[in-house]
């Protein structure tokens, strides 16, 4: 679908991920824009069977999190270079500082050149064994 500036609006769904059970998509890109829905801790896909969590632990869980906004990311032409805003959803107060430590290490590994704006927040409503959930918004060019 495109609007009156001609950019289409495309839906993104990696190979690494089902799809998704209601109508909405696992990412958008409009134009330069790409939005990252909420991603969890599931790894990757497999045909047949249902999604299963990375871990018990918060550490494990982020980490497959972290892939799959990546994936995602990828799928739609953009980098952690490209993400402006990212927001994490923890269920456990208990777990900020754990996962400050646990984000710092990741993009440090990544060599990102310029933190994105984040914000955190706890939110109980994730499925039960969920620890965490991330979305990003990317501005490509």
């Amino acid at each position: 679908m495109t609007d009156k500036t001609g950019a289409e609006k495309t839906a993104l769904t990696p190979a690494t991920h089902t799809t998704p059970p209601a109508r909405f998509s696992h990412g958008v890109r409009k134009g330069n824009i790409l939005q990252v829905a909420g991603q969890v801790g599931f790894l990757p896909a497999v045909e047949g069977q249902p999604p299963t969590v990375a871990g018990p632990t918060l550490r494990e869980q982020t980490l497959q999190t972290f892939a799959n906004v990546r994936a995602i990311l990828e799928e739609g032409g953009a980098s952690w270079d490209d993400v402006m805003m990212m927001r994490v959803y923890l269920t456990d107060v208990d777990h900020f500082a754990e996962m400050n430590a646990i984000y710092n290490a990741y993009f440090e590994e990544q060599g990102l050149k310029e933190a994105p704006a984040a914000r955190t927040t706890v939110y109980v409503g994730l499925p039960k064994g969920l620890l965490i959930e991330i979305d990003a918004l990317a501005v490509l060019g």
